[in-house]
C-alpha cells in the first residue's frame, strides 16, 4: 500500500515549503489530495510527480478570440477594429 502524508509531512518532503503554499497548491489543482476520513493526506506517488515536474501544473486550456483574425484575408489583426470588445 502506497505511503500517505499529511500536508505537514509534504511540506517538509517539498524542501520545507509553508503549508499554506501546499494548500493553495491542492486548491490550484498543481496537488491532488486524498481524503481519509476529514484528513486531507496527499500521496507519495503525486508529491514525486510534482518533484518531477518541478511543481508545474498543466498549462490552461487557450480560448481563441475570433474578433482578432481577419476572415477576408485570414492573417490575425495586429490591431482590434474599432468598437471591437477584447
Amino acid at each position: 500500500m502506497e505511503d500517505l502524508l499529511s500536508i505537514e509531512e509534504a511540506a517538509r518532503r517539498l524542501g520545507g515549503i509553508s503549508k499554506w503554499t501546499v494548500h493553495g497548491w491542492l486548491s490550484k489543482g498543481k496537488l491532488k489530495r486524498t481524503k481519509v476520513g476529514r484528513r486531507t493526506m496527499i500521496r507519495e506517488s503525486e508529491l514525486q510527480r510534482v518533484i518531477r515536474d518541478g511543481g508545474r501544473s498543466a498549462p490552461p486550456p487557450r480560448k481563441s478570440n475570433p474578433r482578432l483574425c481577419d476572415s477576408s484575408s485570414g492573417r490575425i489583426a495586429l490591431r482590434p477594429k474599432k468598437g471591437d470588445r477584447l
